[in-house]
């Protein structure tokens, strides 16, 4: 790379507020940080650090105009109870205008507080915030300021917009730290396997709340590794008709904090009722619904070990999505039009992220993005890219820290891919 052709490839990388015109290859002097796309993508945050966190929630409103983040001052540690987050929105249209909406003192940094859009609605968010000891959800227009506090944090919800489910964030903090929040008073903490916690379904007109099933209640169904330490559930979504949804029941096999655990991934009825257990071997780790009844999943199965595998929800049949391509755990995803499969990587030994697109009709794998990762990231504040989907299914936005050495929000432009050009 000449002298002429490295000061253009790092305009083009600073250059904030317009889409990159070619493929890039880049490096920003001085540091070996380094990007390589094969399609345009470009950050619309800078100066403090940005980022959403996990791929599972609407960071897109219903125009995809506005895109959801959350602002920090520090990088480089677990949050307290005293650390507060900015909450706002970037007008892609307004020349990536970053607009602060309201704060939370209840996150993690990765799913940071469960900021998202409210689904069917064109103006309201949620999120997860903590009054005093307990955690509680406030509903938010961004548009007249108007908010309304819920009784329970949410977890997921559903594609109405009507309901979620919600666990003990407190629990979570204890059992997996970095995916609960501090400042919480768990009141079942000594016990391994409560009775009266365990996700709760919550009405988010009325705030009223039931329990769907105990702690206690699924410990109880017999599985391939007896655990002996405490149980958790973590990883909850609404399939897409809200009829059912997903959950991960995960133990310690060590009494106490910090011992290995062994995960089941189960589905319920919205109700609670009609369980079932979908893998049961020890390891499940991302996973997507595709329709109301198949599951695409990180996981391990007998004889064939870590792979993607879609799931037939209620039966037996198991499938290897990818075999020859997807060799390593990642955050995955359906285009609205469920035509293709998007996930990303963590880091291999070059420190580089990679993000891939899959066609599931014709099995295109399509190598996006290379995406360095500045610093270490094995720990709980590591940023990972976490890719989701816009509503139109044209942009893919990603957290990431190559730019300026903070994580930051970009958006990939696939429509030369997922529109059919």
């Amino acid at each position: 790379m000449n002298f002429t052709t490295a000061i253009l490839a790092r305009t083009l990388l600073v250059a904030l507020s317009f889409w990159a015109l070619a493929p890039a290859q880049a490096q920003i002097p001085g540091t070996g940080e380094k990007i390589k796309s094969i399609v345009p993508i470009r950050a619309i945050t800078s100066g403090k650090a940005h980022w959403f966190g996990y791929y599972d929630k609407e960071q897109f409103d219903s125009t995809d105009r506005y895109v959801l983040a959350a602002e920090v001052e520090f990088e480089d540690r677990s949050p307290n109870e005293d650390d507060v987050i900015i909450l706002g929105m970037v007008d892609t249209q307004d020349g990536d205008k970053w607009i602060p909406l309201s704060e939370s003192n209840a996150w993690g940094w990765q799913q940071g507080c469960m900021l998202q859009w409210v689904p069917g609605s064109d103006s309201k968010i949620i999120y997860n915030t903590r009054e005093g000891d307990k955690h509680v959800a406030v509903v938010m227009d961004v548009f007249t300021r108007e908010k309304k506090t819920l009784p329970r944090p949410i977890y997921t919800l559903s594609p109405d917009g009507k309901h979620a489910l919600s666990v003990n964030f407190a629990r979570i903090q204890d059992t997996r730290p970095g995916y609960g929040y501090k400042g919480g008073v768990d009141p079942v903490a000594d016990q391994l396997a409560p009775e009266g916690d365990g996700i709760w379904s919550m009405d988010l007109e009325t705030g009223e709340s039931k329990l769907l099933f105990s702690y206690a209640d699924i410990a109880a169904i017999p599985q391939e590794a007896t655990p002996q330490g405490k149980h958790w559930f973590n990883h909850i979504l609404y399939n897409t008709d809200g009829s059912r949804f997903i959950f991960l029941h995960r133990a310690h096999n060590v009494e106490g904090q910090g011992g290995k655990w062994t995960t089941r991934m189960f589905t319920a009825g919205a109700n609670g009722g009609d369980l079932n257990i979908v893998a049961d071997h020890g390891m499940v780790s991302h996973f997507v619904w595709r329709d109301p009844s198949h599951i695409l999943a990180w996981s391990r199965e007998p004889g064939t070990g870590d792979a993607y595998y879609l799931y037939t929800d209620k039966s037996d049949k198991v499938e290897i999505v990818g075999e020859d391509v997807f060799t390593r755990d990642g955050h995955c995803t359906y285009s609205p039009d469920r035509k293709w499969m998007l996930t990303d990587t963590y880091p291999n030994k070059d420190n580089l992220h990679f993000v891939y697109l899959y066609n599931l009709e014709d099995k295109r794998f399509i190598e996006l993005a290379q995406i360095y990762r500045p610093k270490p990231g094995d720990n709980e504040w590591r940023c990972d890219l976490h890719p989701g989907w816009s509503h139109d299914g044209k942009t893919v936005a990603i957290d990431a820290m190559y730019l300026d050495g903070k994580r930051q929000i970009h958006l990939i432009d696939v429509s030369e891919y997922t529109m059919g050009k």
